[in-house]
């Protein structure tokens, strides 16, 4: 028993050490610096987006506004249903990612749905809610010029980033 844990207290150890040590070689963080500055280039960021939203506009099921927004429609909700107007504030579970899939926010991971006011939203947001009814489910593809643009939001959404969606319209309030 004294040897099973003795043999137990060096593996945790070596462990424990293993999980402290700092990355010594400079050129593996050179190149998450580089990695971390591209992502921050407006230029590059507007072509990739440009990218993006051209390859998803080409796929089966995307359908697109007149202002090019983009959404497939995953699950739809009664056709009863009210459809929010921008004056209204809705009740949504929603997940936000970038196109490469890093997800920047969710209310799913919260694990509590948001409200908010339909006009204080991006102007994609405000957009799509007022298209769609409670009980829908839709992945909505953003161009820059309706999520963040140029400026990007703090640290997790770069300038001239497209935006991915998923948007589930629980209800509207009041």
């Amino acid at each position: 028993m004294k040897t099973a844990f003795a043999a137990l207290t060096v593996s945790a150890l070596a462990l424990l050490g293993a999980c402290q040590q700092q990355p010594s070689d400079t050129s593996v963080m050179a190149g998450v610096e580089e990695a971390e500055a591209a992502k921050r280039d407006p230029v590059a960021n507007m072509k990739a987006s440009q990218d993006f939203i051209a390859a998803k506009k080409a796929e089966a099921g995307v359908q697109e506004t007149a202002s090019g927004l983009l959404y497939k429609v995953e699950k739809s909700g009664p056709e009863t249903g009210a459809k929010p107007t921008a004056a209204s504030t809705v009740r949504v579970h929603y997940e936000g990612t970038l196109p490469d899939g890093t997800v920047f926010d969710s209310s799913y991971a919260r694990g509590e749905p948001a409200e908010f006011p339909v006009g204080g939203v991006i102007p994609g947001w405000t957009e799509v809610l007022q298209l769609m009814r409670p009980g829908d489910t839709w992945m909505v593809y953003l161009k820059p010029e309706l999520a963040y643009g140029e400026q990007g939001a703090g640290a997790d959404i770069p300038p001239n980033a497209a935006l991915v969606f998923k948007v589930e319209l629980i209800g509207v309030v009041g």
